[in-house]
């Protein structure tokens, strides 16, 4: 079993222009397939369709990503209440708050969010949740809605041990990118050591956050996730294959690939 790219937006330019060399690079790499995230309506439609012409490589989740709050009308709604009824889709999101950019109002932001959350829960798909400077009012929209113990992952996770400890007590996960191996994440590293390894999942979150070796190049690609499965098996004392192994089992149970 290869890795497994829990998390990355092949249809932002950066990517969706050179796709085929994306999709044979990350295969090369020993990725076998990559979660692309749709951050609204169109978006989530084109990487369906990029699903439908690579279905081995490619799932799809889809959701209103925070910065795109102030655009969703109830038309917007009812379509991606359509789009996550599709195949290909896996999981609901990227959806949630982000306080760090304020691209859109908080107030609407929660709004959003929670219109998003209620309505999830007639799928029974898992949620991606965006949570930036946003835990605790995240989390609070979260129990809210009954989504305590259901399938959550925070996505690109760079939050304090506590936070982490409070996701983790509601049965819910975070997902570890290349920020991992930045030098200056010795926090974040001292996290990923000691997260329960049935839970583990890793991401590149591509186009962005290309990982210690390729660190400032652009874009990131699925392709680099290797490079923070390699450093999390060396953070950890543990061999390479394996984790990769057990990373791939665990987001494989979590999307239900």
């Amino acid at each position: 079993m290869g890795l497994i790219d829990s998390h990355a937006h092949l249809t932002f330019p950066e990517l969706y222009d050179n796709i085929d060399d994306v999709i044979a690079q990350f295969r090369q790499a020993g990725v076998d397939r990559v979660i692309s995230i749709g951050t609204d309506v169109a978006d989530a439609r084109q990487a369906i369709e990029l699903a439908r012409r690579y279905p081995d490589s490619i799932s799809i989740a889809a959701g209103f990503h925070p910065h795109e709050a102030m655009k969703v009308d109830e038309a917007a709604m009812a379509s991606m209440i359509e789009i996550w009824s599709q195949s290909s889709v896996v999981a609901c999101g990227e959806m949630g708050l982000d306080y760090h950019y304020d691209f859109a109002d908080r107030q609407v932001q929660r709004a959003v969010f929670s219109k998003q959350l209620g309505l999830a829960r007639t799928t029974n798909l898992p949620l991606v949740i965006h949570s930036r400077d946003a835990i605790a009012d995240s989390v609070e929209l979260l129990l809210d809605h009954g989504y305590g113990e259901r399938r959550v992952v925070y996505h690109c996770f760079t939050g304090t041990r506590e936070e982490a400890d409070l996701i983790t007590s509601h049965g819910w996960r975070i997902s570890f990118t290349g920020v991992v191996t930045f030098k200056n994440s010795a926090w974040l590293q001292e996290i990923a050591k000691a997260y329960p390894a049935d839970r583990l999942m890793v991401e590149t979150d591509s186009p962005y956050l290309s990982p210690v070796p390729v660190r400032g190049k652009r874009p990131c690609e699925p392709a680099y996730v290797v490079h923070t499965a390699r450093f999390l098996a060396e953070l950890r004392g543990v061999d390479v294959p394996d984790l990769i192994e057990k990373t791939a089992e665990n987001t494989t149970a979590f999307f239900d690939l």
